[in-house]
């Protein structure tokens, strides 16, 4: 996980065979996953306060819990459906999608998804996206922050479109929530460059394993944060059923709306 050495060179150091290398490969990553919700948590209760003035400290940006962003894992081109994998850079890739905290400790993932996929379509289909409309996952009517990329939400605050009419307090508030959302890139730039096989290309063929291997290094990552483990990155009219689901978003969109602003003239 930690190298771009291939198997064979694996093989030769330890003076072992393929299926072995792969099987052992295998089993160290499904015991890593099984125990991913003992070390990637949502933050909750007393912990979510801990968060909130950790951002704050660190960036001036109040009530915040975590920064969400995805990046997409170089993978070679599967033998079903390749077309399907293809990114908008022209790789063949899935996606990975990350919440993490002030200490860029993984507080979420959730990966598997072909590159082609849009990252709006990956967040409605991760929990994060349930998430936010669950009060209780945001304690103090607290939030994450996300780029330009996302809908803003009463729990997601994006910043102001920069159209060159923005105002002072406006400004000032994208880059307090620049500050505080730089961590997830952070984040990125730790766990690639831990595990330097998410920085190339995976070594694996199997697709329905990759999930389950990016997932083994996000534990991996959160363990050596928590070990303090540092390394130096340098960071690049009455709705019917059908309508509930859109006056709910549209209602949850007008209250992010009002928190982003809210948020802008306090600071």
């Amino acid at each position: 996980m930690a190298t771009t050495d291939s198997y064979r060179s694996v093989c030769d150091r330890f003076n072992v065979g393929r299926a072995t290398a792969v099987r052992a490969v295998r089993r160290v990553c499904r015991a890593l996953f099984i125990r991913a919700p003992r070390f990637i948590q949502w933050p909750t209760e007393d912990r979510a306060v801990k968060l909130m003035r950790g951002f704050e400290r660190s960036s001036g940006f109040p009530k915040t819990i975590g920064a969400i962003d995805e990046t997409h894992i170089r993978i070679n081109a599967p033998k079903q459906n390749p077309a399907d994998y293809i990114d908008r850079k022209g790789f063949h890739s899935i996606q990975l999608q990350d919440v993490c905290d002030h200490r860029t400790l993984i507080t979420h993932c959730y990966a598997g998804h072909p590159g082609s996929v849009h990252n709006r379509r990956v967040f409605r289909l991760s929990e994060v996206a349930d998430y936010l409309n669950d009060d209780d996952a945001f304690p103090e009517d607290s939030h994450i922050l996300g780029d330009a990329a996302y809908e803003i939400h009463q729990h997601l605050l994006t910043p102001y479109r920069d159209n060159g009419y923005l105002s002072g307090k406006q400004k000032k508030y994208n880059y307090r929530h620049s500050s505080a959302r730089v961590t997830i890139e952070r984040c990125f730039g730790l766990l690639k460059g831990r595990m330097r096989s998410l920085l190339h290309c995976l070594p694996m063929t199997r697709v329905d394993s990759m999930a389950e291997y990016i997932v083994a290094c996000c534990v991996v990552h959160n363990i050596c944060i928590l070990r303090e483990d540092e390394i130096i990155v340098v960071t690049m009219p009455e709705c019917n059923r059908e309508n509930n689901r859109n006056c709910l978003r549209e209602v949850r969109r007008n209250a992010g709306i009002l928190k982003r602003d809210v948020i802008m003239n306090y600071l």
